[in-house]
């Protein structure tokens, strides 16, 4: 193992994700790079409307991308005390595929991301990215649990 990704989504599951992978890269000598993506801003050309007619949602995206940036960037300064080398990268598409096309494209040969452990329901209208890269895994991929609710 010499590149390892980690899927952050901000979620509860992070701390979780973040240090199941950190581990893993400390005991493999491993590149750790923090991955997130942000998706993308709606497209109403479907409906005979251009983006600049909705510029509430280009501020909306650019403010979404720059807290990402922000939070990625904090997590990376943690993660940097014990694998100095570790890097981010952000960006902007559907979770799943864009967390596909950085595994290729970036060489890594394994992932990490959580899982919120939704229902079917939830499954089948918000999508699961957890599910979709099992299903369409390109390199080996762990499944790290979110946290037990506590009521």
């Amino acid at each position: 193992m010499k590149t390892i990704v980690v899927a952050i989504d901000f979620s509860n599951a992070t701390p979780g994700v973040l240090k199941m992978a950190s581990d893993l890269a400390i005991a493999f000598q491993a590149q750790l790079c923090l991955f997130h993506a942000v998706e993308p801003e709606p497209s109403y050309t479907a409906y005979g409307f251009t983006p600049d007619e909705f510029p509430a949602l280009h501020a909306y995206q650019d403010e979404a991308k720059r807290r990402a940036a922000t939070q990625l960037d904090a997590l990376l300064v943690n993660v940097q005390t014990s694998l100095p080398d570790a890097t981010c990268h952000i960006a902007e598409g559907n979770p799943l595929y864009a967390l596909i096309d950085y595994v290729k494209t970036s060489g890594a040969d394994f992932v990490v991301l959580g899982s919120h452990g939704h229902g079917v329901i939830a499954s089948l209208l918000l999508g699961s990215v957890a599910e979709g890269i099992v299903r369409k895994a390109v390199v080996p991929t762990l499944i790290v649990p979110a946290p037990a609710h506590t009521s």
